[in-house]
């Protein structure tokens, strides 16, 4: 019975990572960062955030001293984004935050400037 690679002292070449097409990444960081350039955007998901994620669209314009229509072109970029999704329960739109779409794109973004071994 043979040990692992580790167990013998050699390390296990690591497997690269599947290339994503680069203008559909390109084009998910553009969605996601336009969203987030807006303060109101922003507020909106620090909103959702502190309500546990999931906020009724009513109470989401409460918080807001903008009209409705502007409320709802805010929720509606938010979502084309993927940083919302919605769920219509009657008359009712639920709001909910997409908080593992933002740390993803966010996150791989920023990724990009930690540990930089250029010309280092």
């Amino acid at each position: 019975m043979s040990l692992p690679l580790e167990k013998r002292g050699q390390q296990r070449a690591s497997v690269p990572a599947p290339r994503r097409n680069a203008l559909t990444e390109l084009d998910r960081l553009e969605r996601v960062f336009a969203a987030l350039a807006h303060a109101t955007r922003r507020h909106i998901l620090l909103v959702l955030h502190a309500r546990g994620d999931r906020v009724r669209a009513g109470e989401i314009a409460e918080r807001f001293s903008c009209s409705w229509p502007t409320t709802t072109r805010h929720l509606r970029q938010l979502e084309e984004a993927g940083l919302v999704c919605v769920e219509k329960r009657g008359r009712e739109r639920f709001y909910t935050l997409q908080r593992q779409r933002l740390l993803e794109v966010a996150g791989d973004w920023l990724d990009r400037f930690r540990d930089d071994t250029r010309g280092k």
